[in-house]
């Protein structure tokens, strides 16, 4: 892609109005735009990022045996009604010109237990794993930390239907190692914690906490093994020895959640009457589970987690491109070629081509981008047949060939 072509649209400072470092850095560097409090537009550069961390959930969940469909996100009332959440205080109610109620789906239980009950009868048709990837509304009232917590964001929802509990505790064993993988191919550092099962069960659930200071939540971890709980239901205390392990200290640190696993149980198949015969025709309840993981929180966590002044410091896995390419004036030859080859190689690159941008803007805006390889080609290395190669978020910078330059892209 070329930068002269491709819309991006930086800004000269930082928005006065914003405190979190990810809506600070994502809106200066061209990745978003803020339409209203909790409320972004993805920008094409944003959109990359996105899309890139949506493939590797895709990848591991499809995988896993699960099947992907899309739902509405303006649901009925009376599907609110049957499992009494039309009164949820996050939801949002819109009627239409003949005086019909919806909600907007924050969630959507609602709808697909009711499409399983059509074609779910016997043991024979489960389990089954059906997830999306799509945009969810909550009335939040403090959106204020930019894409980690929106009024509008966007989530993948992964919704899992068994004949009895144990099946249920298998798969979500199996989630919780899909999930980690994940988050480990996205660059991110994650603790599994404890946490309140709310409405849904008496049992805990299980949130995947990134620890950061500019997080919400409190969580509290042993420094030497797994044990690691929410405050709302933590009975440990910073100092304290560890009461799994006996050997490790407990630590205090603040989080951001960026995925959650429910064993729902009947919670919403019994209202909807999704049940099943078993093998000796009796009626069960269908017992479900539910998985979310908040693809748009992912980028803000990334973000929150890996910056410096200067701008984002992707991973490779979810940067919007593998290369940012940079054309100095004399050296347009060269870093057309050097483009031509790169993509050839089917490498994923930005080339800066513009004509009239400073060398200083042109690095300033590279560093707010985040890709991790910088590739700057100028008349003087290009004399030389050599090119400067430089990795993002570090001061040195190669003079190599530029064919050692492609290799090792």
């Amino acid at each position: 892609m070329k930068q002269s072509q491709f819309f991006i649209k930086t800004l000269r400072e930082f928005p006065k109005d914003e405190e979190s470092a990810n809506a600070r850095l994502l809106l200066r560097g061209g990745f978003i735009d803020k339409n209203s409090a909790g409320v972004y537009t993805y920008l094409p550069l944003g959109l990359r990022v996105l899309e890139n961390i949506h493939g590797i959930i895709r990848e591991e969940l499809n995988r896993m045996g699960a099947s992907e469909l899309f739902m509405p996100a303006l649901i009925s009332k009376k599907y609110w009604e049957v499992t009494s959440r039309w009164n949820t205080d996050i939801l949002y109610k819109v009627n239409d010109s003949s005086g019909q109620e919806y909600g907007l789906g924050f969630t959507h239980e609602e709808v697909l237990t009711p499409i399983l009950k059509k074609v779910i009868s016997s043991w024979r048709d489960l389990p089954v794993a059906l997830y999306q990837i799509q945009t969810k509304f909550r009335d939040e009232p403090r959106a204020r930390f930019g894409l980690v917590r929106g009024k509008e964001f966007i989530m993948k929802d992964l919704y899992s239907f068994h004949a009895d509990d144990k099946d249920l505790d298998s798969y979500y064993l199996k989630v919780a190692r899909v999930y980690k993988k994940i988050f480990k191919r996205l660059g991110l550092p994650v603790k599994v914690v404890e946490a309140s099962g709310g409405d849904f069960t008496s049992e805990y659930t299980h949130e995947f906490q990134v620890l950061t200071p500019a997080g919400e939540d409190t969580i509290f971890y042993c420094s030497g093994c797994d044990f690691a709980q929410n405050k709302e239901i933590a009975k440990v205390h910073e100092g304290e020895s560890c009461p799994l392990c006996k050997k490790g200290t407990i630590r205090k640190e603040s989080g951001i959640e960026v995925g959650n696993i429910f064993k729902l149980g009947t919670r919403f198949s019994k209202p909807i009457d999704l049940s099943y015969k078993d093998k000796s025709g009796a009626k069960n309840f269908v017992v479900m589970g539910s998985y979310g993981l908040g693809s748009s929180r992912v980028m803000g966590a990334l973000v929150e987690l890996s910056h410096d002044s200067a701008g984002v410091l992707w991973t490779p896995a979810v940067s919007p491109f593998q290369v940012h390419l940079i054309e100095l004036a004399g050296a347009r030859a060269q870093a057309s070629q050097i483009y031509g080859t790169l993509l050839k190689r089917d490498v994923n690159v930005l080339y800066d081509d513009r004509k009239g941008t400073s060398p200083g803007e042109k690095f300033a805006d590279s560093d707010l981008f985040g890709i991790p390889l910088r590739i700057v080609v100028s008349a003087k290395t290009a004399a030389a047949k050599k090119v400067e190669l430089k990795a993002r978020g570090e001061k040195n910078v190669r003079l190599i060939t530029i064919q050692k330059a492609i290799d090792y892209v």
